[in-house]
Formats: C-alpha cells, structure tokens, sequence
C-alpha cells in the first residue's frame, strides 16, 4: 500500500470562490490567477472550476503553454510581461496579452517584428515599489507604446501593497487615478484583498483574484475564510501510523521540545517537512484527527509528525488526520490557522506541497 497522505483538490470549493470573487467586483471581468502553477493546486486539475472566468493571469510562457493546451482561447495575461525579445514571437503565436512594467520590454516591442499588434498592460509603480513605471514617467511610457505599429490596445494597471492592512489602497489609488485621469484603456488595480475589502473604490474594467479562489483569506488574521465565504480548496490529510502511551516526564521528538506532565496518548501522523508540511509549526499547531481538533507537539520531523489524543480517546491506527482542508465530518481546519502557527501564509503552503504527494480532484 502507498503512504497514506493524500492532497485533494475541491473542484466545486475552486468554483464557488470564483464566483465569491465575481460577486464583489461587481460589473468587473475577473481574471483567475494560475501564477505559481495555481498556487500549487496545478492548473490542469482548476481548469475547469476556472473556465467562467474572463481570463487568466500567470507569470510564464510555459504556463500559458499549458492553458492554451486546454482549449482556451479568452484573454491570457502574462504578469510580469517578457523576459527576453523572443518571448514576444510565443506571445503573437498565442495571442497573450502582456504587462509592460519598465523601458527594456518597451524596447523589446519597438524592435519585434510583427504583423499583428498586441494587447498590453502598462503598469505604474504607485508605492509597492517593485515593478511599474514611476508616476511621473507614467504618461511618457504610455506615449511612447502609443507609437508603436507593435503595440494595439494600451491597458493600465498597479498592484497595491497594503489592502489587506490598516493603511488601506487609498494612498495608491490617488496616485493612480490623478497620474492615469486622461488616459484611455481599461484599468485593472484590484488584487483579493482589494476585491473583498475595498471593492467601492477600486471598481475598475478587470479585478486579479489569486488567493481568495484557493479558500484563504488575503487579510488573515483579520477576518478568516468564513467571513468572506470563501471553501477551502485543498485539504491535506493522512492517517496515524502509530499510537503512544507516555508517562509524566517522557519526552517527545528530537530535541525533546515536549514533555508529558501526566500520562498522556499520542499518536504519530505521516507527514513532515519533506511532503511540505512547514518545519517551523511546533507544540499547539491545529490539527484535526477524526474530526475533531486537537495539537500537533513536538517537532515536525521530515517524515512524521505527534498529535495530541486527549480529545479523541478513541482514535487507533489508521485514523484520519487532517492537516489543512476539510475533514470527512466536515469539520474545516483553515490553512491560514496552520501557516500563522508556522509564522508564514497560506499562500506558501499551497505552493510547497512535495511532488511526492499524491494529488486527486474530487
């Protein structure tokens, strides 16, 4: 028999937040964002969740590959745009749209040749201070791909850095809008915590939804999945391999980070760090077995982890254990509880599943 962790992607979870996302963006297209091979769900097994999407926003030439290769034939966004001038000869051969975020891929454009134009995004640094046009060359870059025979429709667009925070997209926004007031094109700014959050004063053409369609919450702590209705799309679970009687003062794992202050039952799950599971959660990380929600303790060893029996007395070899996701009850542990136990997101747990991992779509 295989080990038995398993991941499973909920097809109709990917469906239902999709059209979470549509709802708050109102009269916006959306885009399904697949970066990151779908956030490690694989694009293959959300295709078909996605499919009443607008578009689809990724960072590579490969994926693109990949979702052409699935019969789509609707707008594909690259994110980060070209990498290098032959990008843009796969780019006219798959009709994908492309951001433009700084002179070099303007440059790139001027000089491919073509004989159809192509769609970009111009994307304007308004305080996240990675990719974009600063504000005030903004008009000058827009005027420049204006000119171009390469170039057909000029789309506009910025990524904020803190809807998900106090500060808000307001800041940004001002700076957007004020700088980008006169020009046509569509405008996309909106990312999942924009569209959740401030979709009042974010409503534009396009809305880039990543997160929120995987069933986390962009602005976990502050609300959970529950509150912006979101399904988790993903559950991870396993079975106990082994259980353990421990008396007062026996110790658990490598370096005996958990001691029983009484006698206690323990059961040992199998996964660990190499199937993804973070290293860095410890004693009190959320776990369900059965269903039912108890700890892990100890640390997480590359193969195994120690959960805690007190609130399943009953649970033997074999029994379910769930570590993100929805359990066979029911009963949803959300992943954003595992990762803030971890001191990181959801979003890298997602992605950091291992390949050897068994993965299945219900």
């Amino acid at each position: 028999m295989p080990r038995p962790i398993l991941a499973t992607i909920h097809s109709a979870a990917l469906a239902h937040n999709l059209e979470r996302a549509r709802r708050a963006a109102v009269d916006a297209r959306v885009w399904a964002v697949v970066k990151a091979n779908a956030y490690g769900h694989g694009i293959e097994r959300v295709f078909e969740s996605f499919r009443a999407a607008d578009g689809f926003a990724l960072l590579d030439l490969a994926e693109a590959e990949r979702v052409r290769a699935l019969g789509w034939r609707g707008p594909v966004l690259l994110l980060e745009g070209v990498f290098e001038p032959r990008d843009l000869e796969l780019c006219s051969r798959l009709e994908l749209w492309h951001t433009v975020h700084c002179d070099a891929q303007i440059d790139m454009l001027a000089a491919h040749k073509t004989q159809v134009p192509q769609r970009v995004f111009l994307k304007m640094n308004s305080g996240m201070n990675r990719l974009g046009f600063p504000p005030e060359r903004f008009r000058a870059a827009w005027t420049r791909l204006d000119a171009l025979p390469q170039v057909d429709e000029i789309s506009l667009m910025t990524h904020f850095s803190d809807a998900d925070g106090e500060r808000g997209v307001a800041h940004q926004l001002e700076v957007f809008e004020r700088f980008t007031r006169d020009l046509p094109g569509e405008r996309s700014v909106a990312n999942s915590a924009a569209t959740l959050r401030h979709a009042a004063i974010t409503r534009a053409d396009w809305v880039r939804p990543g997160i929120l369609l995987y069933g986390s919450a962009p602005d976990f702590p502050d609300h959970d999945a529950a509150h912006w209705q979101l399904e988790p799309a993903m559950t991870l679970a396993t079975r106990l391999i082994s259980v353990q009687t421990l008396a007062a003062g026996d110790t658990v794992g490598y370096g005996s980070r958990f001691t029983a202050e009484g006698p206690l039952t323990i059961g040992v799950a199998a996964v660990g760090y190499a199937d993804g599971y973070p290293r860095h959660c410890g004693t009190g990380t959320p776990v369900l077995v059965n269903g039912v929600r108890t700890r892990m303790i100890g640390r997480v060893s590359m193969d195994m982890i120690t959960v805690d029996l007190t609130p399943v007395p009953d649970a033997r070899f074999g029994a379910e254990v769930t570590l993100w996701g929805r359990a066979s009850n029911g009963t949803v542990l959300p992943i954003d509880e595992v990762a803030q136990a971890a001191d990181t997101i959801g979003y890298e747990l997602m992605c950091a599943v291992a390949p050897r991992v068994p993965v299945v779509t219900d």
